[in-house]
């Protein structure tokens, strides 16, 4: 079932409102949460914490800063949704503490992040799954379908009207307009563009040839940066299309995509199946979590166009009152209360319980040089 705007934003005050509430009590009683990374006996800690990146991650950052803060209040906690590419550039450059991103780091992020961290090294914590819904502006269709090659070729501009027969042949019982397309992209360096063109690189070679990409790689539609300037541009332009965190897709069609002989709407447990079925990046530290999605899944439990989103931090800290509220934070973000309010608020698909202890050796070696 999909939430509609104002019920969606109506969950997601009352999730935050409940969050800070609970955050509230667990701060003025004494006994502890279960199941919570944190309570009220916890160290209380001071200073800042910063982070930037992924504008996807953005309402699952904000259930985490609420529940964070009701455990730690004398840490002052930022984040800046700048998007995948920028919050790894801040991070490896050393102006925030952890980047949240899209994307894994390449290898020569990697390079770099062995100068900002040390030989301690990175973590990598897939600490936020979600569907990329294919999202649509389209009067009189409520119910869309789209093949893998049908949705490479309408953002290769290769397709251009609703009509098109390829778009027919995918909903041969819909009455599609004449509408012209309008494809609008991210027009910033994006890990849900990496994403979602890897989807397309993978299941539709043929038809979509510029590869797995952060920065989309032609000049044709309409470019808009982060998911809500996406999510908007879409809303506002009728025969538009987009692709945006499922979670902040509420308003607009969400199209279902071919898997297999099936066609799959997203939903949270798609995505974690999807991911739960896929490798683990080879050649990486221990403390590096990073996964290789599997694109060409053809199970309908599976959806495959989904991002997985990390959190990206040192081993080793330049001072202790840094390493402390990492290691505090990213505890609760994969604590079971942390994911919940994630999924609460935007609609994400909560971490494994293999994926919470993988993550947990990473953050209960997080250290500080003095």
């Amino acid at each position: 079932m999909k939430l509609s705007t104002t019920t969606r934003t109506a969950a997601v005050s009352a999730a935050l409102a409940g969050t800070l509430a609970l955050a509230a009590c667990g701060a003025s009683n004494e006994s502890s949460n279960t199941g919570s990374a944190g309570s009220s006996s916890a160290e209380q800690l001071s200073g800042d914490l910063t982070g930037a990146g992924s504008s996807a991650q953005q309402a699952a950052m904000q259930a985490w800063q609420a529940g964070f803060n009701g455990e730690q209040p004398g840490v002052t906690f930022s984040y800046d949704p700048v998007g995948s590419g920028g919050g790894r550039e801040q991070f490896l450059a050393g102006g925030t503490d952890f980047a949240g991103s899209d994307a894994a780091l390449s290898d020569d992020e990697l390079t770099k992040a062995a100068d900002r961290c040390g030989a301690s090294g990175v973590f990598e914590l897939p600490n936020y799954i979600s569907a990329i819904a294919v999202v649509y502006n389209l009067e009189g269709v409520d119910d869309l379908n789209l093949s893998a090659s049908t949705i490479a070729g309408i953002f290769a501009e290769k397709i251009t009207t609703w009509n098109d027969p390829a778009i027919a042949a995918d909903n041969p019982d819909a009455t599609l307009p004449s509408t012209a397309i309008t494809p609008v992209h991210r027009g910033d360096k994006s890990g849900t563009t990496k994403n979602f063109t890897d989807y397309l690189a993978k299941a539709a070679a043929d038809t979509w040839t510029a590869g797995s990409v952060e920065e989309w790689p032609t000049s044709g539609g309409e470019a808009a940066n982060g998911t809500s300037g996406v999510v908007a541009a879409v809303k506002a332009g009728a025969g538009a299309i987009g692709y945006a965190d499922e979670s902040q897709a509420a308003g607009l069609g969400i199209a279902n995509v071919k898997v297999g002989e099936q066609f799959v709407t997203p939903s949270a447990e798609a995505a974690a199946a999807v991911v739960a079925n896929s490798p683990r990046l080879e050649g990486r530290s221990d403390y590096d979590f990073a996964v290789s999605v599997n694109r060409e899944t053809t199970s309908a439990d599976e959806y495959p166009i989904v991002l997985v989103s990390y959190h990206i931090g040192c081993i080793q800290y330049d001072d202790k009152a840094t390493a402390d509220a990492v290691t505090a934070f990213e505890s609760y973000v994969i604590s079971k209360d942390g994911q919940q309010a994630a999924a609460d608020n935007a609609g994400s698909s909560p971490i494994t319980d293999d994926a919470r202890a993988q993550a947990q050796t990473a953050i209960d070696a997080i250290t500080a040089a003095s």
